[in-house]
């Protein structure tokens, strides 16, 4: 570089570094999101729900779209009969699916979207005796909602025999025999539990 002028030695070293490939960026470059937790997974345990005395069960609730099951228990009393448990473990699994999930669970995204306030009853008049009334009629309940209740239903002593579920609203509305499938539990968001009118209702 023997002869050049200093002031031009600058923009020529610019020059050459640009032509090796070398290229400076105020962008940070994006490789995807940072690692967070693996949802649906709890880190341990819930010590909540372990000391709570009771009838183990299981219910499902939502996390990444899907249906997932936690455990809990309901209290049903010695002595019940076969008719009034059956009422008894729907409501009670009813009331903890309202429950807002724990902390651990939350940090781990469940969530639930069954309100509370709603109540199970048997059947009446001529419902067949394995039926479950609800006082929110199961049309007017979103299709999540209804899924986390059928699934839970269908795996517990409120199921019928052959794991289906025999649900409807106030008497004298009509009954629906609901399932609860894979295709619900993987999507219990855009698929509904698919379900047969129950002849007589």
């Amino acid at each position: 570089m023997r002869g050049l002028r200093p002031w031009l030695v600058v923009p020529l070293l610019a020059v050459l570094l640009a032509g090796c490939g070398i290229r400076s960026t105020q962008v940070p470059t994006d490789f995807g999101p940072a690692p967070s937790r693996v949802p649906c997974a709890l880190s341990g345990p819930d010590i909540s729900t372990q000391s709570t005395r009771g009838v183990p069960v299981q219910v499902f609730l939502l996390c990444s779209g899907q249906l997932v099951t936690v455990d809990r228990s309901v209290r049903i009393p010695d002595g019940t009969a076969e008719a009034a448990r059956r009422v008894l473990v729907a409501q009670g699994l009813l009331d903890e699916l309202a429950e807002r999930p724990s902390a651990p669970e939350q940090q781990a995204g469940y969530t639930t979207d069954v309100r509370g306030g709603m109540t199970v009853s048997g059947p009446r008049d001529k419902d067949p005796e394995d039926t479950l009334r609800l006082s929110t009629p199961p049309e007017d309940l979103t299709s999540s909602a209804l899924a986390q209740i059928v699934c839970t239903f269908s795996d517990s002593a409120a199921a019928r025999d052959d794991g289906s579920v025999i649900l409807g609203g106030p008497a004298p509305s009509p009954l629906l025999s609901y399932e609860c499938t894979p295709e619900v539990r993987s999507d219990p968001v855009t698929t509904s539990p698919p379900s047969t009118a129950v002849e007589g209702s």
